[in-house]
């Protein structure tokens, strides 16, 4: 299976166009919830989830139920048949959380060089360590770690980053990859990236990437393939004209691959596309969520027998 490259879907998904949202951001978006899950009602999608109309009504009286009910439902919810109003309601709404979001700035984030001084890992002034939600980084780029379907997570509730970055990008983002898919043809295969624009995230661009999927010790196969995927984004983001771009840790969820294991391919991949790319991108960013996430990086990168 070959995969389609973006001169093939660039057009189809507008992707050079700046994103400009169909409605500005609501003032006072607290009824906005409300009135987009009577628009999913319409639409079939509560019914997906089992839901009734006394369930949307019981939801109106409390505004926070209402958006995690909508969050929910937006994750359900397929690509397709949007109501041209009901999706200017839905930029209206997450542009004015997007305002209200803290942003932290990527170019202002420490190199390793930094907060790891006596490491001996050859590209630590290239790249930055940071733990924090990938949602609010401010980078050119984002990396998403996606399945084959490349369509999103699906899975209400779960704490994916696929679905994370869906809900704060909006559904405009799985409308982008349900077009590259379909003109695709097949699911996307491992260790390659398609690219999208980021909607309502600080990042210009999302590189969607399927990163290897491991039971047991991973061998051989596991580390080039998922090396592949952080190259396939690498030199994606080069090929758009990023400077800056922030990885997730891939493959290393439900796709199972062992955390300590996957940091070291992660590292060593970055820094050998960084030498065979001089001048190519100015700041690589390893963004981890959680305290052991940042541990087994920070013992990766401290480790002279590694580097």
């Amino acid at each position: 299976m070959i995969p389609i490259k973006p001169a093939d879907y660039r057009a189809a998904i507008d992707l050079d166009e700046p994103f400009r949202p169909a409605a500005v951001p609501a003032a006072g978006h607290g009824v906005l919830p409300h009135v987009l899950l009577a628009d999913l009602l319409a639409d079939g999608t509560v019914a997906r989830l089992g839901l009734r109309d006394v369930d949307i009504e019981q939801a109106a009286r409390d505004p926070l139920l209402s958006r995690r009910l909508l969050g929910i439902l937006l994750t359900v919810r397929p690509p397709g048949n949007w109501v041209a109003e009901a999706l200017a309601r839905v930029d209206a709404l997450l542009s004015a959380e997007a305002a209200g979001r803290p942003c932290v700035a990527s170019k202002d984030l420490p190199r390793l060089t930094e907060t790891h001084p006596r490491t001996r890992y050859s590209a630590a002034h290239r790249i930055a360590l940071w733990q924090g939600d990938l949602t609010t980084l401010a980078a050119d780029v984002v990396v998403n770690a996606a399945n084959a379907a490349l369509l999103g997570c699906f899975r209400p509730g779960h704490a994916c980053v696929d679905n994370a970055l869906h809900m704060a990008a909006g559904p405009r983002l799985r409308e982008d990859c349900s077009r590259i898919m379909e003109l695709q043809g097949h699911p996307e295969p491992t260790g390659t990236a398609k690219i999208t624009r980021g909607y309502h995230l600080p990042a210009r661009y999302v590189l969607h990437t399927v990163g290897p999927i491991v039971e047991g010790p991973p061998g051989p196969d596991d580390a080039q393939a998922l090396a592949a995927s952080y190259h396939a984004c690498l030199d994606l983001a080069a090929e758009e004209g990023a400077r800056t771009v922030a990885f997730c840790s891939i493959s290393t969820g439900v796709f199972g691959y062992p955390k300590p294991s996957a940091a070291r391919v992660a590292l060593q991949a970055v820094a050998c596309w960084l030498d065979a790319h001089p001048g190519a991108l100015d700041l690589v960013v390893l963004d981890v969520y959680g305290s052991d996430d940042h541990a087994v990086y920070t013992s990766a990168i401290n480790d002279p027998h590694d580097w």
